[in-house]
């Protein structure tokens, strides 16, 4: 196949404009699909992250099409900021939506997607964008946040009585984990009891107390007590086939002591003090207790920020924007201090930096500083030296 001088991004402005596919356009995208040198990151990293070969390339192109064009006339109710955002729908939203359903077909119950990311990431974005294609697939999903099974304000005033430096909510064990693993329990098990009753009539599955029954999905009111945040009234549901369970520690496992200590002594910002490093050490043993919730996982992806101080300057960006919407919002000042509050916690260049090189991840998004995607692939291909 001759090297092809017609972009991706090309062929999308025209279908975005209202031009339908010809012939050529699944020729040239198929060439680019394959193609090792599209990007500064690896073309070939992007392929085998979403399995696509020689022999599948025309199937891809084909069902991505298909999609595009079933969800391209909704998507301005989403939040997106980027300009590039045909570019990540192409390299990344389609081809994530088709390997979940792909994962779905495997198993016989929900499958529960674990989005680990930091601050500013886009994982609300994301969650919003995948339900909406895997609703074009037939796929109901529930999206789930590590925010929305918080302790209750109660209960957190009376965990900051018993340890005074858990100022915020948010880090290792100001979350309900029996909560969040009754709710992803019931969930997995939805299905599996609807496809008993249908393989055994006689079944328990037939119960009344048991079929059909509701599932409460947690939700959080971080408005509530002026900024502390509350549990708000539920969402009822009846199951999901696909759960997307995000937050900026969702799936993150404790690093043993001599790991931690060797870096702590290097004193990385913000952590300079001997009680900075005990806290860091705390928050690191808290993450044991998380591990059963983990279990709950089927797969892990990671949206990993060229340099994770960024998450700082996309924070002040939300506040400024909220401020000028006429909402409360905090100074820099207080937004740098609760940032940095999260970063002495679970400091992100040793805990996601060990994620995405441990065999736990299964799928790792660079996020670069102007918000946009850069490379796409699998945990095993991703050069943290590049």
């Amino acid at each position: 196949m001759n090297r092809s001088t017609v972009t991706p991004i090309e062929i999308l402005h025209r279908w975005q404009a209202g031009d339908r596919p010809i012939a050529p356009d699944f020729d040239h995208l198929a060439f680019w699909e394959l193609a090792d040198d599209l990007r500064s990151s690896s073309r070939a990293s992007l392929t085998r992250a979403f399995g696509i070969t020689p022999d599948t390339v025309a199937d891809v192109v084909r069902c991505k099409t298909d999609l595009f064009f079933s969800i391209i006339d909704e998507l301005h109710t989403l939040p997106l900021k980027s300009t590039a955002f045909l570019e990540t729908l192409w390299n990344l939203w389609l081809p994530l939506a088709m390997q979940l359903s792909t994962a779905k077909q495997s198993l016989n119950r929900p499958l529960i997607q674990g989005i680990l990311g930091g601050q500013g990431t886009g994982k609300t974005t994301l969650c919003q964008v995948l339900r909406l294609i895997l609703g074009k697939l037939g796929y109901s999903t529930v999206s789930l946040s590590l925010d929305d099974i918080y302790k209750t304000y109660a209960d957190r005033q009376q965990l900051q009585k018993a340890d005074p430096r858990l100022i915020w909510r948010g880090p290792p064990g100001t979350h309900d984990i029996d909560l969040g693993i009754a709710v992803l329990d019931k969930l997995r098990g939805s299905q599996t009891r609807e496809l008993a009753a249908v393989d055994n009539p006689k079944s328990d599955a037939l119960k009344p107390d048991i079929i059909n029954k509701n599932i409460e999905i947690p939700r959080f009111d971080k408005s509530a007590y002026g900024g502390a945040g509350d549990r708000s009234q539920p969402e009822i549901i009846s199951g999901a086939d696909i759960v997307l369970f995000e937050g900026w520690f969702v799936g993150v496992n404790p690093v043993v002591d001599a790991q931690l200590n060797e870096f702590l002594a290097a004193a990385p910002f913000p952590i300079s003090t001997e009680s900075d490093c005990q806290f860091a050490r705390d928050m690191n043993a808290k993450l044991h207790d998380y591990l059963p919730l983990w279990n709950r996982l089927d797969r892990l992806m990671v949206l990993y920020p060229q340099d994770y101080r960024i998450s700082q300057v996309w924070r002040n960006q939300a506040e400024r924007e909220m401020m000028a919407a006429g909402k409360s919002g905090m100074s820099e000042a207080e937004i740098n201090r609760f940032v940095e509050y999260f970063w002495k916690a679970l400091h992100p260049e040793l805990f996601i930096k060990s994620m995405v090189e441990g065999d736990r991840v299964d799928l790792v998004i660079e996020i670069m500083s102007d918000r946009t995607v850069g490379k796409i692939c699998r945990a095993i291909d991703l050069n943290l030296s590049d």
